[in-house]
């Protein structure tokens, strides 16, 4: 099965920045309930979560046109 690398990487990387946009927004949230946003841990979070994402995709992109 030949697969549009191109395509791939383009889905995988929308995907991974939502991904880490919804993280690094939870973490801020949560962050404020509780007095002070940790940068640092904010910033770990986010990256660690795209990592992820990317790893995910992987397995397979259900966006991907088969």
């Amino acid at each position: 099965m030949k697969r549009n690398w191109k395509n791939w990487l383009k889905k995988a990387g929308v995907r991974a920045i939502k991904t880490v946009s919804q993280t690094a927004a939870a973490t801020i949230g949560t962050s404020a309930m509780l007095g002070e946003v940790n940068w640092i841990a904010l910033a770990s979070a986010s990256v660690l979560a795209g990592v992820l994402s990317l790893l995910t995709s992987v397995a397979g992109i259900p966006e991907e046109d088969k």
